[in-house]
């Protein structure tokens, strides 16, 4: 932390001192940290910049004592090494930053209903001022519709309760592209590597891939079930052998892919001039692996700030009832994909 001298002694930076280096004024800089949403996105950014460089910090007990409010928002995650869990919680930490707010996450290691309750009553007592949401679906239940009446919340991905707003990809309109993106290829059809049927992102993307091929008028698979992670795409590509007119596989998450591509290289089938595989997610790794995978980009960090942006507008206004807010996905074409052989004219 810079720290400036006053006299003998050194004092760790003020709000004024972040007010000078942003060029601004402190009324400007209290507002900004305040999360206040009349603040120019161009000032707001040098406002933040200044606050990391110089390494301020809001005495937060202090202003909690004399506001009334933590000025902290909590979140709800599910304990996983995945990476698109990983991406959203840093969308929200960053946003979350960026309006003066600090985050408190409560880890589940689990799905049921009583662990969900756990996480939202841990936050609740730590005083938060709203939740973000962010595990797959919720089974609701009336503790549940409970506190998130009494928290402002939002989900991220997973069921709606009575009294949360939803910010969600549009899984469907991810399967969409990659499908389209396959038979527009000239491939006869696509195979589909799913996520756990119970997941609502893994039934979107199913929905929307058997929709785009039956309005295709092409024969529909059966969707081949894997559970998100590499192992499970590299056990289902080493299925395939069973399928050896496959040439187009839509995987539903990138990191299943690296497994199902793997497992095709051990068949002597090649990437992508044998089969093409497209993931979702576009995870770091996806531009460096062999080949270069194409993906349907989730944008993350979009995601966290807009959950954060509804939060903040549901707590300055509990009467706010937002509804869902779709984020588009976006195709990347890389080198995983290519012509069929015998493409089939579309």
């Amino acid at each position: 932390m810079a720290r400036r001298s006053v006299g003998d002694q050194e004092r760790p930076p003020a709000m004024t001192d972040v007010a000078r280096v942003a060029g601004v004024s402190a009324q400007t800089v209290s507002r900004v940290l305040s999360g206040h949403p009349n603040v120019q996105e161009r000032t707001r950014a040098k406002v933040v910049a200044a606050v990391e460089q110089l390494g301020y910090r809001r005495n937060n007990a202090a202003r909690m004592l004399s506001s009334g409010r933590s000025r902290t928002i909590g979140v709800v995650t599910l304990q996983t090494t995945f990476y698109s869990r990983a991406a959203v919680t840093s969308g929200i930490e960053y946003a979350a930053q960026a309006a003066g707010y600090a985050v408190s996450t409560a880890t589940t290691t689990s799905l049921d209903t009583s662990a969900i309750e756990g996480a939202l009553a841990r936050l609740a007592d730590q005083g938060v001022e709203g939740v973000v949401l962010s595990v797959p679906p919720i089974h609701t239940s009336e503790r549940i519709e409970q506190l998130t009446r009494s928290t402002p919340t939002i989900t991220i991905g997973g069921s709606r309760t009575d009294a949360t707003g939803v910010v969600a990809v549009d899984q469907d309109l991810a399967a969409r592209l990659a499908t389209r993106h396959l038979l527009e290829l000239g491939h006869d059809t696509v195979w589909h590597v799913a996520g756990p049927a119970h997941w609502l992102e893994a039934a979107g993307r199913r929905d929307g891939w058997r929709a785009t091929l039956e309005a295709a008028g092409r024969p529909v698979p059966p969707p081949l079930e894997g559970d998100w992670s590499p192992a499970s795409g590299h056990r289902i590509g080493l299925a395939l052998r069973r399928v050896p007119d496959v040439t187009a596989v839509f995987v539903a998450s990138d990191e299943m892919a690296f497994g199902v591509i793997r497992a095709l290289h051990e068949l002597g089938r090649r990437v992508p001039e044998d089969v093409s595989v497209v993931g979702v997610d576009d995870i770091e790794l996806a531009a460096y692996c062999t080949p270069p995978l194409t993906t349907v980009a989730q944008p993350f960090d979009r995601m966290g700030a807009l959950a954060v942006e509804r939060l903040l507008r549901h707590v300055a206004d509990p009467g706010t009832v937002s509804a869902p807010a779709s984020v588009e996905p976006e195709l990347v074409v890389r080198a995983s994909t290519a012509p069929a052989r015998n493409p089939k004219q579309n």
